[in-house]
């Protein structure tokens, strides 16, 4: 078993793959950090808004992101549709949170639901993890759902949080524990590791 930080993944679904984000991502990434509507339900201290340069965010992912987290770009063929993101991880308890982001024109096309359960398949399926949690804000209903659908279980309503906002911040936890039920690898599944074949790794709440 891995250890979940332990490389960058490749992840092919039957229609998104989740892959270490390159050079040649930048262009689409400051698209994503620069949107009002997309991280109106996310916390301020996203690590791809912590640098102005998209390319500087690149350079750091693998480095001084992978410390704390591990993201990966989602995509739908070549194009470029958000961020996938593993953090928080817990060793003494087999524990990991998820998370994601969508540009505003790939919402609602079963991406972010697409995502979740790659990210999910691949914790059960090539790490130690057993429990896998996620925060989302109270109005952010189309998360919610995407939880819901790939069996999440709602265990606090309305804790408050620091978000990094100048109150905290109501959000909902979920929590998802049941890996024997889980499909570890379905036939339209692969992974592999990181094109680069660099020894690297490296936070959800948006569809």
């Amino acid at each position: 078993m891995r250890k979940p930080f332990s490389q960058v993944p490749c992840l092919r679904g039957p229609r998104v793959t989740l892959r270490g984000l390159e050079l040649r991502d930048a262009a689409s990434l400051q698209e994503l950090a620069g949107s009002p509507r997309v991280y109106r339900y996310l916390p301020t201290f996203l690590f791809e808004q912590k640098y102005d340069s998209a390319e500087e965010v690149i350079r750091r992912l693998y480095t001084e992101c992978l410390q704390e987290s591990l993201i990966l770009g989602i995509f739908l063929g070549e194009d470029f549709c958000g961020l996938a993101e593993m953090y928080g991880y817990r060793a003494p308890f087999h524990k990991i949170s998820i998370g994601y982001r969508l540009l505003e024109r790939y919402w609602g096309q079963g991406i972010a639901s697409e995502a979740l359960r790659l990210m999910v398949s691949y914790l059960y399926g090539e790490t130690g993890i057993k429990i896998i949690t996620a925060s989302t804000m109270i109005g952010n209903r189309a998360s919610a759902r995407v939880l819901r659908q790939n069996d999440f279980k709602l265990i606090v309503h309305g804790a408050d949080e620091d978000w990094g906002y100048e109150t905290p911040t109501r959000t909902d936890k979920w929590i998802r524990e049941d890996k024997d039920k889980l499909d570890l690898r379905s036939d339209d599944q692969q992974v592999t590791d990181h094109p680069d074949g660099s020894d690297q790794t490296t936070l959800i709440r948006q569809e």
